[in-house]
């Protein structure tokens, strides 16, 4: 089996991730891969195709698709496009989980479609702006589609087969699940194979073939995603962020960085600092521009 695991982490002080998808400048193809996360796809602009199970399911703007839990796919995208994806963590649905701890939701064709995209395409405006209480905006429009899948897209009777086919991705998706909930600590393959009942050699040989990477790696990924994050989002140290992230040195966690992303932490900081003074310097603009406008109109008037 050719496909690889995808690492989700949800944005910052949210229970879901959120973006435009990266593939909106076309030619761009993204190989079979699966992820426990449900996943939403919603074209804003442009089109794009999915393949699932080997069938192709074209998108054009204003139409979606629901990839599910463990559901391989793959994504080809030879034009631009401008796509809305909305990741949500399994662990979300499991109060509508069935008997076998299972859920399915409608993947495409269903009529509520549209009324759901609008939505997708409403959280990512709102998330955009970060307005004066946004935070309970987006909570609201997050429990309306979390509400619309639920009760209009779930599929209450899955087939066995599907069922049993999904538990080969799942014994995995636990293991993987527990690193991202304990990546700061001092993870052993051994320890982790005997927590879960697997022989070491095992457990290695799940990662290769499935993840398409040894677990060293991946849990480094895991770090990473969060360290990365965390230098994006906060005015932590590097020196901290290293150290809360499961790195044993500031040195060697800047020299696994640069290896990864091309650039250094440090570097990566004076960019988010020049572009956030960017931003405060339109938003400025943007606040004289409409105290003029303001003027010009109670001038007229």
């Amino acid at each position: 089996m050719e496909f690889q695991h995808e690492l989700i982490i949800p944005n910052e002080g949210l229970p879901f991730k959120l973006f435009l998808f990266e593939g909106g400048n076309g030619n761009y193809v993204r190989e079979k891969h699966w992820h426990t996360s449900v996943e939403i796809f919603a074209v804003m602009e442009g089109k794009l195709s999915f393949f699932l199970k080997e069938e192709e399911y074209p998108l054009k703007a204003g139409e979606l698709i629901i990839i599910n839990s463990n559901e391989i796919h793959s994504i080809h995208a030879p034009e631009k496009n401008q796509t809305v994806v909305l990741q949500i963590p399994l662990k979300q649905f499991e109060d509508y989980f069935t008997a076998e701890r299972f859920i399915r939701f409608a993947s495409t064709g269903h009529p509520r479609n549209r009324e759901l995209a609008g939505r997708i395409r409403e959280l990512y405006e709102v998330n955009k702006k970060q307005e004066i209480g946004c935070s309970f905006k987006i909570k609201a429009v997050y429990n309306e589609i979390m509400y619309l899948l639920v009760s209009a897209y779930r599929i209450t009777e899955v087939a066995e087969r599907e069922v049993r086919y999904s538990r080969r991705l799942d014994a995995l998706s636990k293991i993987t699940t527990y690193m991202r909930e304990h990546y700061r600590e001092d993870i052993k393959l051994s320890e982790l194979a005997a927590m879960f009942g697997y022989s070491e050699a095992y457990l290695s040989r799940m990662f290769r073939k499935y993840a398409k990477v040894n677990f060293k790696t991946y849990l480094q990924d895991i770090r990473m995603a969060y360290a990365y994050r965390e230098l994006m989002n906060t005015d932590h140290t590097i020196s901290a962020i290293a150290f809360e992230n499961g790195f044993c040195s500031s040195r060697g966690f800047a020299r696994e960085f640069r290896r990864r992303y091309g650039i250094l932490p440090s570097e990566l900081i004076k960019e988010r600092e020049k572009s956030k003074g960017q931003k405060q310097h339109y938003k400025r603009q943007e606040k004289r521009q409409k105290s003029i406008s303001d003027f010009d109109i109670t001038f007229l008037a």
